[in-house]
Formats: C-alpha cells, structure tokens, sequence
C-alpha cells in the first residue's frame, strides 16, 4: 500500500498517511477521473469504510482530497451520524489531521503558506480558496491549448469540458462575466477555471 500511495502523494506524508489508513481501518480506491469531485467517503453495507480519490490528481491536491475524505470517517465515528458533512465538527477533525502534514518538507515554499491559512478554517472544497487553488494548479499537468479563465482576453471566445461556447465579457469583483453564444445568457467564472480558447 505505501509504495501505492508514493506515486500519489509527497514522500514525506507516505508513512503518516498510510498509518492514517490503517489506523481507520480505510478501503482506499484510486479510480479515474470523475469532473464533478475530487473524492468521496462513504460506509460500504459491510461496514468497510470506503474511500476514493482520482487518480488525475497532483500529489498534493491528492494529499489534501485523501485527508479531507478520511476526516468525514473521523468526524462521523467521533460524533455521531446527525452531523453535518462539512460541519465544525467535520472542520475540527479536517484541521486536526492535517497539522502534521503542513510542513516544508511536504509542501513547497510557494504553497505552505496557503495550506496553513487554508486550514485556519478550512472549506468544503479547497477549489473554493482561490489563491490556494491557483496554486496548487500550478503543479498539474497541463494539456498545451488548456488555459485559465484569467489568460483569455477579453471578447474571445472559450469552449469548456462540456463543448458549451462562451464569450469573455468583463470582470465582475473575482469573476469574470461571460456570455454564452448559443442561449445569450450570462455566467460567471473562477480566474482560475481551466478552458480552452477558440482561435480567431
């Protein structure tokens, strides 16, 4: 299991987070990529305590996803199923997990900071943190014609995952205005939304 996870997660968080596992009692599944979640936590009919991660995820968004799973397993064991998923206590038992990984060691110089004020009160998904996310984008492998949303210039037009088209209006507080071209309604977008740029 550990030489699995050394292929997923930074080095130096190997042995903590396969004592993690262990100690949970965690059935830990790396599946495909799966657009609308990072991973998910759930008790399996025989009481397994199951927990998928995709396996597309850079090492320390999987580190972050793979902890943030295993603290719902935490949270529900400690207090009971009537909480909240994401919850204080779900948040408590998140940022009392994740303590011994934020470390240089661990993370790099450029995302450490982020990690520790991420988790001073830690969000349902980490994506929500736009300077944390941006930052942690930078690790993944990017394909050549994906941008993000803050390198379009204005008036282009973009295409996401899905095919819909879009046009790029104008900045709205942290998000941008876009117009999509088949039903003229509008939408906004993260700075850090990942699309791919129609030329001309």
């Amino acid at each position: 299991m550990s030489e699995t996870l050394s292929k997923y997660i930074p080095e130096h968080a190997v042995k903590p987070v396969f004592e993690l596992i262990v100690a949970n009692q965690v059935h830990l599944k790396i599946v495909n990529e799966r657009v609308t979640r990072h991973g998910d936590y759930r008790k399996g009919l025989s009481g397994k305590h199951e927990i998928t991660v995709n396996a597309s995820l850079n090492k320390y968004k999987f580190l972050i996803t793979l902890v943030h799973e295993i603290s719902h397993l935490v949270a529900f064991e400690k207090f009971g199923r009537n909480i909240k998923p994401h919850g204080n206590e779900w948040k408590y038992s998140f940022q009392r997990l994740m303590i011994p990984f934020i470390r240089p060691e661990i993370f790099p110089h450029s995302v450490l900071p982020l990690v520790a004020n991420h988790f001073r009160n830690p969000t349902a998904s980490s994506d929500t943190d736009a300077r944390l996310a941006f930052a942690l984008k930078q690790f993944d492998e990017r394909k050549s014609d994906i941008h993000y949303m803050h390198e379009v210039p204005s008036g282009s037009l973009f295409r996401i995952k899905n095919g819909r088209i879009f046009k790029k209006q104008g900045l709205r507080v942290k998000r941008y205005e876009c117009l999509e071209v088949k039903t003229g309604r509008l939408f906004l977008f993260n700075a850090n939304a990942e699309v791919e740029i129609i030329p001309g």
